[in-house]
């Protein structure tokens, strides 16, 4: 198991290096290598899918969603720029792995999930296994999670049909959001979108990506 998360990190670091034109680095910050490193991924996919858990690729977890490729997830982190005293919103909490990566980097992850099986089986494995900074809910991703708004950084982890206004509202000043917009299956772009101090924002594309789409509201009897 340790070789294969080794491989994990060290496919990781080919892929910024095979990128660092598109993403302006080459190499990603330690603390998110350091965490990718220490998260168990393979408790966050499906039994059927352990041996495939390390591999540098999505993985299907039930409910037309996906676990997201190790580098996409470390990469997406790494835009956000987390300090210790963040507090973060994560659109699309999926398998709960993206979370569990966010809440070892910040003060507190509010996540939210449309499907609520998915959301559900999320909260339970995150309980179990001890992270004790997140909090759960389910709803409509377009509308965040107004409550606990303003956010020092917002991530959405499926694809946008465009940058919803309600995110950008609850994005703090100086804050950073890495998100997917783009057609369903079809030409989606990582978006990197920042607040000044004055409320304006400015987005940056980052690399083109395939993501599930967003969906704003589960469908009856979805499988």
């Amino acid at each position: 198991m340790r070789q294969n998360l080794q491989q994990m990190l060290e496919d990781i670091e080919d892929e910024v290096r095979y990128t660092r034109h598109l993403i302006g680095k080459d190499a990603l910050d330690p603390r998110v290598m350091a965490v990718m490193g220490r998260v168990p991924r393979e408790v966050f996919v499906p039994e059927n899918m352990k041996p495939a858990a390390f591999c540098n690729g999505p993985l299907p977890i039930g409910h037309g969603q996906t676990i997201s490729q190790p580098y996409i997830v470390a990469l997406m982190t790494d835009m956000l720029a987390l300090e210790p005293e963040h507090r973060v919103l994560e659109v699309g909490t999926g398998s709960g792995y993206q979370t569990a990566i966010l809440s070892r980097l910040c003060r507190k992850v509010y996540s939210v999930e449309v499907v609520a099986a998915l959301g559900r089986e999320a909260k339970r494995r995150l309980d179990e296994l001890g992270y004790d900074n997140i909090e759960t809910r389910i709803g409509n991703g377009y509308e965040g999670w107004p409550e606990h708004a303003p956010y020092d950084a917002i991530i959405v982890t499926a694809a946008a049909s465009h940058i919803p206004p309600a995110l950008l509202q609850q994005l703090a000043p100086g804050g950073r959001m890495a998100i997917p917009v783009g057609r369903p299956f079809g030409h989606q772009e990582l978006l990197l979108v920042t607040r000044d101090s004055q409320g304006g924002t400015h987005t940056r594309d980052i690399l083109g990506v395939a993501f599930v789409p967003l969906i704003e509201k589960e469908t009856p009897g979805r499988q």
